[in-house]
Formats: structure tokens, C-alpha cells, sequence
């Protein structure tokens, strides 16, 4: 390590970076089985600003390779800090990272070089053509001039027959696209997209989508922030809820919609009921406001649900329903549910 990279690591991390210590380690894990190994590794990672504010806590998180992982959270929840980090736009005040087995701070330049950021704000050089800032972008990251790869890239992305246009004639949309383009530029394991189809219209959105999953099928690993449920609940392999600076869950989604999703059954009565009967008030039924449908909310986890119960007693009070149906607990209800619980 020469004396420039000492200079960049905290006070903090510089007693355990020398020969011996966690460097070593490191190393050690760095040559163990990519199989096996997480492609981005978070442990104990906290950060306080100088505020005294403190926006993440002790957070421990383990990112598959070749998973689309969705981070959800309410404004403030440390979503984008988490990112920053990671991506080495922001120093952690404890704890570590790696990417694909190298440390963030000791080994930055390897770290940095394998991921790839596609931030909330649009930033672009109005002026610059498509062509000139995704090739620009490699460049930085010191990768050898290909413009063969440039071509995929903006072909993958439907930007190919924008690639002499200047920035500043492209739409919200595209220009959100040469974003991802230029964070695919230098070729990267890891991609992080925030809020990646914030402000784009419904169409752009599931083209949008479309093309991470295609990314995904290339090898990339992709973790994204959205505050559009519906945009997990489509792509992700797994959800993490975020909240006041914790990960409070990770969890894989089909296993966090068995395991947290409830099931209401809605009975639509033949007569109305002004309220509901009290040898029914064991089944904590909710009736609507105009008498018409009785609403019972079931656990699918538990051995019985109590729906046969429940209808035997409701057709030995005299109830009469000419309809039912279920409705399972939508992803938007599960994050809610799970976020007033961290607060």
C-alpha cells in the first residue's frame, strides 16, 4: 500500500490495515471460492456525520452474486448513504465493505473498478453526445478505448441511433438511460441504480425494467432503491427494508410474501347487518360501512386458518352470504406493515 492510500484510510481503520491484520484476512477471503463468496459484503457498518446525526447503524448485509436485490425504505431511511458508501462517495465512521473481495478503502482503486452507479439526480454535460460521454466514462476508470462494447452498450439500452445526439436534446427518459450507460461503461460486476425510473412514464418504466433484467442475465448484480413498490415487486429476487438507518429485513420475496402476506376473505351478505354479532367477535371481522360484506383477515402460515369455523358459525347465527372471494396482502402492504414496526 503506498502512502497515498494510507493517507485516505480513517484514523479508525489504519490500526487494523497493517500485515497481519484485517488486510490479511482480506486477502485470505478475497481467494476463497466465488461461488461461495458474496459479491458485496457489509459488516458493522455505521456512519455519524458531523452533525452528530447518525444514519446508518451497525448494519450487516450480504449481496449474492447475480441477484437483483431491491432496497426499500422511507425518505431518510439511509438507502442512499448505504450506497454512497459502498460506492466510496461517502467515508463509513465504522465498519467494513468489500466488493467482490476487496476492501473499499484499502484496496479502493480494485473496489471501485467493479462497480458501476447510476445516481437519483440526472448529471450530464448538456453538450457532450451520447458516444462522447459513455466513452468518456470508461476512460476514466483507466479501460483501453472499445468502441465495439460502446456499441452493444447503446444498443442494449435503445440509444444507438441517439449516439451523435447532444445530451441536452434527449428526454427525461433517454437521458436517465445514458446514465445506465455510462455506469456500464467500464464494464462492472456490480450495478447500483437509484430511484432508476423516478419521473419516467409508464412505458419507459417497463422498457426499463425489461433491460435489468437483461443485465442480470449478462452476470451483473444489481441492487436498486425505489419507492415504486410495484418495481420490486416485479424485479427483485430480494427485498430489503430499510428504516430509520437499519436493514430490518432481508428476505427472499416469495419467502417474505408466504411469510408476512395475509389473506382476507370477503364475504358479500345477502342481507346487511347493522353490526357484527357478538358470538362472532372471537373472529376479529371488520364489516363495511354499508353493512353489505363481512372482511376476515387470515393467517396462511398458521396450521388452521379458522374459515370452516367461521362459516359454520356464521350459517348457525342465520348469516346468509351469495358470494366470497380472497385477496392476498399485496408487497405495498407487507412495507408499510414492517416499517411502522421499526419505528
Amino acid at each position: 500500500m503506498n502512502q497515498e492510500q494510507r493517507n485516505a484510510i480513517p484514523e479508525w481503520r489504519k490500526d487494523k490495515s497493517n500485515s497481519g491484520g484485517v488486510g490479511d484476512d482480506l486477502d485470505h477471503h478475497a481467494t476463497a471460492s466465488l461461488t461461495m463468496q458474496p459479491i458485496v459484503s457489509v459488516s458493522k457498518l455505521s456512519k455519524t456525520y458531523a452533525s452528530g446525526f447518525q444514519a446508518l447503524k451497525n448494519i450487516n448485509l450480504d449481496i449474492r452474486r447475480g441477484e437483483i436485490l431491491a432496497l426499500l425504505g422511507p425518505n431518510g431511511a439511509g438507502k442512499t448513504t448505504l450506497i454512497s458508501i459502498i460506492c466510496g462517495i461517502v467515508n463509513p465512521t465504522e465498519g467494513y465493505v468489500q466488493a467482490d473481495g476487496h476492501d473499499i478503502i484499502t484496496e479502493y482503486r480494485a473496489a471501485r473498478s467493479m462497480i458501476g452507479l447510476v445516481p437519483q439526480e440526472l448529471t450530464t454535460d448538456a453538450f457532450e453526445t451520447v458516444w462522447g460521454a459513455v466513452t468518456f466514462s470508461r476512460g476514466l476508470f483507466g479501460k483501453p478505448s472499445d468502441p465495439g462494447y460502446i456499441e452493444k452498450v447503446l444498443r442494449d439500452l435503445s440509444l444507438w441511433d441517439r449516439r451523435a445526439s447532444k445530451l441536452m436534446t434527449l428526454s427525461g427518459g433517454m437521458k436517465r438511460r445514458v446514465m445506465i450507460a455510462k455506469a456500464l461503461s467500464h464494464e462492472p460486476q456490480i450495478l447500483f441504480l437509484d430511484e432508476p425510473t423516478a419521473g419516467v412514464d409508464v412505458e419507459l418504466r417497463r422498457d426499463m425494467w425489461e433491460t435489468v433484467r437483461l443485465l442480470r442475465a449478462t452476470g451483473v448484480t444489481i441492487i436498486l432503491t425505489t419507492h415504486y413498490i410495484v418495481e420490486a415487486e416485479e424485479m427483485a429476487d430480494r427485498i430489503g427494508v430499510m428504516s430509520n438507518g437499519e436493514v430490518i429485513l432481508v428476505e427472499d420475496k416469495t419467502e417474505l410474501m408466504r411469510k408476512l402476506g395475509k389473506k382476507q376473505l370477503t364475504l358479500q351478505l345477502h342481507g346487511k347487518l347493522d353490526r357484527i354479532p357478538d358470538n362472532l367477535a372471537g373472529y376479529g371481522l371488520e364489516l363495511t360501512a354499508d353493512g353489505s360484506e363481512l372482511i376476515y383477515t387470515y393467517d396462511t402460515q398458521t396450521e388452521r386458518t379458522g374459515i370452516t369455523a367461521l362459516l359454520a358459525d356464521l350459517n348457525r347465527t342465520g348469516i346468509k352470504f351469495k358470494d366470497l372471494q380472497t385477496k392476498q396482502s399485496s408487497l405495498e402492504e407487507i412495507f408499510v406493515s414492517l416499517v411502522k414496526e421499526g419505528q
